[in-house]
């Protein structure tokens, strides 16, 4: 029996130039969903959110990027929907395959890969200490917010906007400066 040999960034790399949708799982070069309408209307719903945040200076602001593919290990680079730096520690603008560990990471599940992002990423994620872990369901209409504490996630907020109006005001960690309207990014 042949032992399983793990993919490398630089596996990745080389596949990367077929342009198809795919990342590095845990030494396995995964294909990403197809895209969809709810989760391209919820990424760019929350990311137009963000653009106050990505225009202030080094206090406060943040590089807010979506489809960014993250380097965590040689054998695991994600692409994350959304992921985010403050500025305060990355000041200049970030390019290319990040190498340095997100503040915030944002997931909008698709149907069929739930357990992606529910579980393996969310898991992989705390074990590399990113701070701040964000979990949408469009589906469900549904937020899940994470925060390290002593090196574990715990949640941090969560809300189901079934109600726009009871969705547009919420003000979220890390965000503490950011009001976000979650009723316009579930398309009410």
């Amino acid at each position: 029996m042949e032992a399983l040999k793990l993919k490398t960034v630089d596996d990745l790399l080389l596949a990367n130039q077929q342009d198809q949708r795919i990342e590095l799982i845990n030494g396995e070069i995964v294909k990403r969903p197809m895209a969809r309408s709810e989760h391209a209307l919820a990424q760019a719903g929350l990311s137009g959110q963000f653009l106050p945040l990505s225009r202030k200076g080094r206090d406060g602001g943040w590089w807010i990027m979506s489809e960014i593919s993250v380097r965590y290990a040689e054998h695991h680079c994600p692409t994350h929907d959304l992921a985010g730096w403050r500025k305060e520690r990355v000041p200049n603008r970030p390019t290319g395959v990040m190498d340095i560990l997100p503040d915030w990471v944002c997931e909008i599940t698709s149907p069929g890969h739930e357990r992606k992002d529910t579980f393996t990423q969310l898991l992989r994620l705390q074990a590399y200490q990113v701070p701040h872990y964000w979990l949408i369901s469009p589906e469900d209409k549904t937020l899940i917010a994470y925060e390290l504490d002593n090196g574990h996630y715990r949640v941090a907020f969560s809300v189901e906007c079934h109600d726009a109006a009871a969705c547009s005001q919420l003000v979220i960690p890390p965000f503490a400066g950011q009001v976000l309207d979650f009723g316009y990014v579930f398309g009410e």
